[in-house]
């Protein structure tokens, strides 16, 4: 699968003529680079001198990064399932009108699976800033610029799975469903917009930049 190619496999992948993996994938993979950032923020802060009243707070930090991180390599391959069931919905038979019936009605659960999967995504990647901004505000002063990084790399995975939210959305018939998903995503836009800037912000302060 393809959550457990090399790096160099998965770009190669990626930068094929296959649609899979693709721009869901990339976006996984974007949040679970955050999600491990936050850990070595994290393990590089816990047992170190000075730091010894975060110690018990990053702990739960990294607990729920690896957790987070776990998660989002499955979405990896969540995304290539769900675009492959969308596919193979698509190409079934359409002869007659049972089978258009069959067809229609395959295409739209595939879809909404499609809008689910990438959902997922979102939410987790939300996370993930959640705990960067922690990983920022009491996390080892040597390695505070990883809390940037992993803060943007999170919300870059977001956002690209919210692009993949909204394109399977469009084509759903179930306005109240599609409304419904696609509401919930820009409501996470908004504050992962907001948190990640501060965070950011928080980042260079403690640079001194």
């Amino acid at each position: 699968m393809t959550a457990n190619s090399s790096i160099q496999t998965f770009l190669d992948d990626l930068a094929s003529e296959r649609p899979t993996p693709g721009g869901g994938g990339a976006a996984a993979v974007s949040g679970a680079i955050g999600a491990a950032l936050v850990s070595m923020v994290a393990n590089l802060t816990i047992g170190k001198k000075n730091y010894e009243a975060v110690w018990q707070d990053l702990e739960a930090v990294n607990a729920k990064a690896v957790a987070l991180r776990a998660e989002l390599v499955r979405a990896i391959d969540e995304d290539v399932v769900a675009f492959n069931a969308v596919m193979g919905a698509y190409g079934l038979p359409r002869a007659t009108d049972e089978e258009k019936a069959k067809r229609a009605a395959a295409i739209q659960a595939a879809l909404k699976d499609a809008t689910i999967a990438p959902l997922r995504a979102v939410k987790a990647c939300f996370e993930v800033i959640r705990l960067s901004a922690a990983a920022a505000e009491k996390g080892n002063l040597n390695v505070i610029s990883d809390a940037g990084v992993a803060v943007l790399s999170a919300n870059a995975g977001l956002r690209s799975a919210a692009l993949n939210v909204f394109i399977n959305a469009k084509a759903i018939k179930d306005r109240d469903f599609a409304e419904k998903q696609i509401a919930e995503v820009n409501a996470l836009l908004a504050q992962a917009a907001a948190t990640t800037e501060a965070v950011y912000q928080t980042v260079r302060t403690k640079i001194g930049s």
